[in-house]
């Protein structure tokens, strides 16, 4: 199946997380304008912009205006990889909730200095991933969340994301055994797992809460990290007793 070269401003929108007005806006300003038009006059986007619109994405993130990153973007010695390794270095300091989008950044960084050809789907996973984690957390809730980590520090931050995959195939052996969640062993795993989200959330309970609604709302995020929702519900009935 040939890849897709073309999109609709809705398309776009609906694929990346943006909005149609944000598109319309960035058009306005002429920080993304898109390369074609249907002969209807409608708004028609090729590869080229993607690629732009994950640059816009990188430096928005990285605190640009908008009117600096397009003035960025318009050099032509602008480089791409250097933008994207910028991002990828503040990306790494906020540890595992956004595990997802540093192995994407890295890999995507890879393909572009050894010059290899970045899929145009590779490039809509990260601008996916951006918008979904500023949509369920707050600047005050990143921001604790890195000082968290600075505190924590990369060996500690490593050795949590190394418990994770163990505990979460205990829990599903549990599950597989038919242990009810208010038994001895289940309840010894559930606070473990209440112990490691509260090592990398720093106890706050609002961003748990965040956690949660992030992976309730996108299971396929979830299952990314082995946490499938029949895995969630479990614990969460676990955790349940234990504060009955």
């Amino acid at each position: 199946m040939a890849e897709q070269t073309h999109w609709t401003i809705g398309e776009l929108a609906k694929q990346t997380g943006m909005t149609v007005r944000a598109l319309h806006h960035y058009d306005a300003i002429g920080l993304l304008v898109p390369t074609g038009r249907s002969a209807a006059g409608h708004r028609r986007y090729a590869t080229q912009d993607i690629v732009r619109l994950q640059h816009i994405i990188s430096l928005k993130q990285l605190g640009f205006p908008l009117a600096e990153a397009k003035t960025l973007l318009d050099n032509p010695d602008f480089r791409p990889d250097v933008a994207i390794r910028w991002q990828l270095q503040r990306v790494t300091e906020h540890i595992r909730l956004q595990e997802d989008l540093r192995r994407r950044l890295e890999a995507l960084y890879a393909a572009v200095t050894t010059r290899h050809e970045v899929t145009v789907d590779q490039l809509i996973q990260i601008i996916e991933v951006t918008m979904m984690i500023d949509k369920y957390f707050t600047p005050d809730q990143l921001a604790q969340i890195r000082q968290q980590a600075d505190q924590l520090g990369p060996a500690k931050i490593k050795k949590g994301e190394e418990e994770w995959p163990t505990l979460i195939a205990q829990v599903r052996s549990a599950m597989a055994q038919g242990l009810p969640p208010e038994s001895d062993e289940v309840q010894a795993l559930a606070r473990r797992w209440q112990a490691l989200v509260a090592l990398f959330t720093g106890g706050h309970r609002d961003i748990a809460a965040a956690l949660e609604r992030m992976y309730a709302e996108n299971p396929d995020r979830a299952t990314a990290f082995g946490i499938e929702d029949p895995v969630r519900q479990y614990i969460g009935q676990a955790m349940a007793h234990s504060r009955d």
